[in-house]
């Protein structure tokens, strides 16, 4: 069923649309100094390897696949040399589909480069990890960067049904029930090939149902065949490109924005890919202190005690666990009140500011730090009324501009803390009790 020509393509508009990039280049059109290469970027059956063959397909090109799996620096290097010849005698271009490209040294990668930028290959390479990541930077600046899309559920319909009907497909001799459409269109992720496997896995069993003496009557596959099948949706997600961190960002959004059922989807996800729990255990305990902070302090306890239980678990069972996490810091109160006054002081930090520290602070437990006045003036809060007392703790710098980390939010349990905040620091800078500050 793969596509023979543009229009049979299912999805990727954007990028086929006419005048475009790809477009031309399946087309056949080229530049002053010939056809570009590309680099097709998207999830699996998106479309990467039938492009390339469309592309190959263009004003009589010559067409080779190598794997990056299975290729190395020596094939590379005589697919060259090959192109070299086919150009000089022939006057024919060498299309090289590289699949898998991310799987590449960046040795291997730069085997490919000479080719690439004397244009004596037009290369297609092919990946499915953020080409960012993966790719290295010459050979990205001399490709065009193509992104494929997964196919929505209209257009992976669209291929079921032709393939229900298409000589190279099933060729009319199968029905489909459309709950069994639907089931297999969901199923699929936005994965045409995983459509169309799944539809022939079906149509095994449903012919295989069919009992001795009914042949020659119309088939029809029915939802349970379909289910038969296959039941496990394909789960989007690389642990090692954009996807990994493109889910942990979700992840960690829909617990600061409250939203405990999207915050326990993107777990689901994490957890169904395979990613480690343990990474995820430590993304709750950020949280917890970043986006819940003080307006709930028992968040971190539940996180850091997760992380913990996480670590001597294990899955399956730690999954429960981590829910736990995921819905407490959900639920909880928000306030980044600390998180703000961390980076607020380091920032004065890296300005150079507070450089000195005030004389009646320093350590004064070695010989000869009374001599420079070390500790002299030293107020031991113990010994105060109510265990705190006026004294300069700031460095004089900063305590000229009056500086102010720490804001408490009117939220949570730091709504508690608010009033004591104000209190402590009107006595610890000597001011009145009307300052408010």
């Amino acid at each position: 069923m793969r596509p023979r020509a543009v229009e049979e393509v299912r999805g990727q508009q954007d990028v086929l649309r006419p005048g475009s990039p790809l477009r031309r280049l399946i087309e056949g059109h080229a530049g002053a100094a010939g056809p570009l290469s590309a680099i097709l970027w998207g999830p699996p059956g998106t479309g990467k390897t039938t492009l390339a063959h469309l592309v190959a397909t263009a004003a009589g090109r010559t067409f080779v696949e190598l794997s990056a799996v299975t290729a190395g620096v020596k094939d590379v290097r005589a697919v060259m040399e090959q192109a070299g010849r086919e150009r000089s005698l022939y006057g024919r271009q060498t299309v090289l589909f590289l699949d898998e490209i991310h799987r590449f040294s960046k040795a291997q990668q730069d085997a490919l480069l000479p080719g690439v930028e004397n244009r004596l290959v037009i290369l297609v390479a092919a990946t499915t990890e953020n080409p960012s990541f993966s790719v290295i930077a010459p050979l990205l600046s001399r490709s065009m960067l193509i992104r494929l899309t997964s196919l929505d559920d209209e257009q992976l319909g669209e291929v079921v049904d032709e393939a229900l009907q298409d000589e190279r497909g099933l060729a009319g001799e199968l029905a489909l029930e459309s709950q069994a459409r639907d089931h297999i269109v969901r199923i699929a992720g936005g994965d045409a090939r995983r459509a169309l496997t799944t539809l022939e896995a079906a149509a095994g069993v449903a012919l295989d149902a069919v009992p001795a003496g009914a042949e020659g009557r119309q088939v029809t596959i029915t939802l349970a065949d379909a289910e038969q099948a296959v039941d496990t949706a394909a789960v989007r997600y690389d642990r090692t490109g954009d996807q990994h961190y493109d889910v942990a960002s979700a992840f960690i959004k829909s617990m600061r924005g409250s939203d405990v059922d999207a915050a326990l989807h993107y777990l689901a996800v994490q957890l169904e890919a395979g990613e480690d729990p343990r990474f995820i255990a430590r993304r709750i305990v950020i949280s917890a202190s970043e986006d819940v902070g003080m307006a709930d302090p028992t968040a971190l306890q539940t996180a850091v005690a997760a992380m913990h239980a996480v670590a001597q678990i294990g899955m399956p069972e730690a999954r429960i666990i981590l829910a736990q996490a995921v819905v407490h810091n959900a639920l909880a109160p928000k306030s980044n009140a600390a998180y703000s006054a961390v980076n607020a002081a380091i920032a004065d930090v890296r300005a150079g500011k507070g450089a000195r520290v005030p004389a009646h602070l320093r350590g004064s437990g070695y010989a000869g730090a009374a001599r420079l006045g070390h500790g002299q003036g030293y107020r031991y809060s113990h010994d105060e009324p109510a265990g705190v007392g006026a004294q300069q703790f700031l460095p004089d710098d900063l305590l000229a501009q009056d500086a102010d980390y720490y804001h408490p939010t009117g939220r949570g349990w730091e709504e508690r803390l608010a009033e004591r905040w104000r209190e402590l620091r009107r006595i610890v800078r000597g001011r009145g009790p009307g300052s408010g500050r």
